[in-house]
């Protein structure tokens, strides 16, 4: 039996989506965050939010889409 180095849930890939208190199921809106890199952004819509994450992981976190901010920290 071999142990697999790579974890099933990396902490990479950890993050925080809080939702605004005026948004609905219609037009969702809120705030994303990368817990490890502290990478964020604003997202005004469900295609803002899955295409930031979808380019996240792609890109390794090293790729910017429009509306994103610099880390925090």
């Amino acid at each position: 039996m071999s142990l697999n180095r790579e974890p099933k849930y990396p902490s990479r890939r950890t993050y925080v989506v809080m939702v605004r208190g005026d948004a609905t199921a219609d037009a969702p809106a809120g705030r994303l965050e990368n817990l490890v890199t502290g990478r964020h952004i604003d997202f005004a819509s469900s295609r803002e939010l899955v295409d930031w994450i979808a380019a996240d992981l792609d890109g390794g976190g090293e790729q910017r889409s429009v509306g994103q901010s610099a880390p925090t920290r």
